[in-house]
């Protein structure tokens, strides 16, 4: 057997064993697992800590040493609260969702829906978005559709699509711009679609000014408002005393009545940024950000070559969507 299909075997076999195994301890224990192993983990100051410091840095610039030591402690346990949820989330009821989740103002998504129009949901990496699906799908009645990352091993990926078709989601692959064809179709029906938007280093990723600094966040939520009419409301989420999750639905951010679709596009995922720097400058503890996100913390060589180290790897938490192709200047929709 080579390294790296043990490495794959390896890897599926700690998550198989966090879906069997964690689901069953008490609730009491389970947390304590999760703040253990977070706090090992900080303790230890690996890379992804670091890197968490190091992006908490850009959205607390004010903060001295011990502050984002603290904020990246409590980020790690947030974060380890996000495993030990999802790991346990297939065998809670909808009752007991409905009674740990509270979503503000989700009235912009039902009246619109009422209104016959589809829905697109755009998320960045805070708190637990899968529990969050979890009661638009099981306690509102609402199915909706999102798109997986291909992961290693194969059976991970596998793993996690059938983890969330069982709280209700519909989930497509990623596969360069595929999906999209069968997202619009969802949307035009008047249906949901959900997308984690707050990461993209692709070359079709567009750029945006998120916390002074230059980033690139996926076009594809624009765009698939653009062209199917559907509404692009933007959702921030945080947790409170455990295991209560928060959240907030945003009023839509509209296509721009001029410009081409290039324009269009850039200045609705701007908007988009917007609302997601202030959801994690209200949250820093939940944001689960361990990757590099700005383009100045790129290595030399720009996006291709950082997926290509695996620092433009997407976490497990969700998955972007990329348009058939990028906008150009002066096209028309």
């Amino acid at each position: 057997m080579t390294r790296e299909r043990f490495a794959d075997r390896f890897t599926d076999g700690l998550y198989g064993v966090g879906w069997s195994a964690v689901r069953h301890l008490p609730e009491p224990a389970a947390a304590a697992l999760g703040r253990t192993v977070a706090d090992v983990a900080w303790k230890r100051r690996g890379t992804g800590v670091l890197r968490l410091e190091a992006n908490l840095a850009r959205v607390v610039p004010d903060a001295d040493p011990a502050r984002l030591a603290a904020l990246s402690k409590a980020g790690m346990r947030s974060y380890m609260r996000y495993w030990m949820e999802s790991f346990r989330l297939p065998s809670w009821s909808a009752d007991r969702i409905r009674d740990n989740v509270e979503i503000k103002d989700y009235h912009h998504l039902t009246d619109t829906l009422d209104a016959g129009r589809g829905v697109v949901v755009a998320l960045p990496h805070l708190a637990n978005w899968d529990l969050a699906g979890a009661w638009l799908a099981r306690v509102l009645d609402i199915p909706f559709t999102t798109v997986a990352e291909r992961l290693r091993p194969e059976s991970l990926y596998d793993r996690f699509v059938a983890y969330r078709e069982s709280l209700g989601m519909e989930v497509l692959p990623h596969a360069g711009g595929s999906a999209f064809g069968t997202l619009a179709r969802r949307l035009r029906a008047g249906g949901v679609v959900c997308l984690v938007a707050d990461r993209d280093l692709s070359a079709s990723g567009v750029e945006v000014d998120y916390f002074g600094e230059r980033t690139r966040m996926p076009a594809g939520p624009a765009m698939l408002a653009q062209r199917t009419g559907a509404a692009l409301l933007p959702v921030t989420l945080w947790y409170g005393p455990e295991p209560r999750l928060y959240g907030r639905i945003h009023p839509e951010v509209e296509v721009p009545a001029t410009g081409d679709r290039a324009a269009m596009t850039s200045s609705m995922t701007q908007a988009l940024a917007d609302v997601f720097a202030a959801g994690v400058a209200e949250h820093p503890e939940d944001w689960h950000m361990l990757q590099r996100l700005w383009l100045a913390d790129l290595e030399p060589g720009g996006p291709e070559r950082a997926a290509r180290a695996g620092l433009d790897g997407d976490s497990p938490e969700g998955g972007t969507v990329r348009t058939p192709e990028a906008p150009k200047p002066g096209e028309r929709t």
